[in-house]
């Protein structure tokens, strides 16, 4: 049987993709027909897809076994009124997963040895105070689900005092694993590094308010490469400009590409990234579709399928 898959999203990413979803699923042993036309969404059974392609509307597709996103995030699909079939998210250890991990640890090390005194020290100041040991430091991830696991345990493998906290327990180890309504104020009650990897949903909009960045260690750097609206916007600018927040690495927004003349481009504490903290690598991301198509031709729950209810 030839399975129909209709790949929709960027014409960039065909050119990409193609040639290795047709050789990665000839080579798991399916028969395929992969097309970024659709003349006929009646006789698909997979939809490749992401946001930024041209399907909208999901509703003719009346046989199709799922909708693979290409995408960790889906927010931007997931409240589709047509979108009635299992929607599954991007989770690719080797390329995602690796990527996230990578941008994480660098921020939080440049932070914790305050390597951008000595790349920018114009008066040449010799100033021998050495930065103190990872153990000492503590470090809290909002957001233990994919990303925010690896990141935390990789963190807790150098030495730093991890503490993780998410919407329901966790269990990781070398991890102060904090859960709930009533663990989020310990998990960042002097907290000198805060890194922010939970997806965007009502209950995470502005999370980082005026009360929460004051519940941080005096100085604390936060790292953003989750939600551009997991902060208030104005309530980080005040933070930064009390003081009260040292400095901020931002890679998402609520706006992108960030407009020119957002404060964030200029504030002597901020950096900004152009959404580079974690992106979705075609080699690796294609054979997770392999995994997720494999999985269910043969009887299995398709991986990573997302829970609407909570909008992840």
């Amino acid at each position: 049987m030839t399975l129909n898959i209709y790949f929709s999203a960027a014409a960039k990413d065909w050119e990409a993709y193609q040639p290795l979803l047709q050789n990665d699923l000839t080579a798991a042993g399916f028969d395929i027909a992969l097309s970024n036309t659709c003349p006929a969404p009646e006789a698909v059974d997979y939809i490749v897809y992401s946001p930024d392609g041209p399907l909208e509307d999901f509703s003719p597709f009346t046989n199709a076994r799922a909708v693979l996103n290409l995408w960790a995030g889906v927010e931007r699909i997931v409240a589709n009124p047509t979108l009635t079939q299992p929607l599954a998210r991007m989770v690719d250890p080797a390329g995602l997963t690796a990527g996230m991990v990578e941008w994480v640890t660098g921020h939080v090390l440049r932070y914790h040895l305050g390597i951008d005194a000595h790349i920018v020290n114009p008066g040449h100041d010799w100033v021998h105070v050495p930065p103190p040991l990872a153990r000492d430091r503590k470090v809290t991830v909002l957001g233990l689900g994919e990303l925010g696991a690896a990141c935390a345990a990789m963190l807790s493998s150098l030495g730093f005092q991890v503490t993780g906290w998410s919407r329901t327990p966790k269990d990781i180890a070398g991890v102060r694993c904090l859960s709930g309504d009533d663990g989020l104020q310990p998990a960042l009650t002097g907290a000198e590094i805060v890194v922010l990897l939970l997806p965007k949903t009502p209950q995470t909009e502005n999370l980082m308010n005026d009360d929460r960045l004051g519940w941080l260690a005096k100085g604390a750097a936060l790292l953003n490469p989750g939600r551009g609206p997991l902060i208030d916007d104005d309530a980080l600018l005040r933070a930064l400009d009390e003081g009260r927040v040292g400095h901020a690495t931002l890679d998402v927004f609520r706006v992108e590409p960030l407009p020119a003349d957002h404060p964030f481009w200029h504030h002597p504490r901020v950096t900004v990234t152009p959404h580079i903290a974690s992106s979705t690598r075609p080699e690796t991301a294609s054979q997770a579709v392999v995994r997720a198509i494999t999985a269910i031709e043969t009887g299995q729950p398709a991986p990573h399928l997302v829970d609407r209810s909570r909008g992840y």
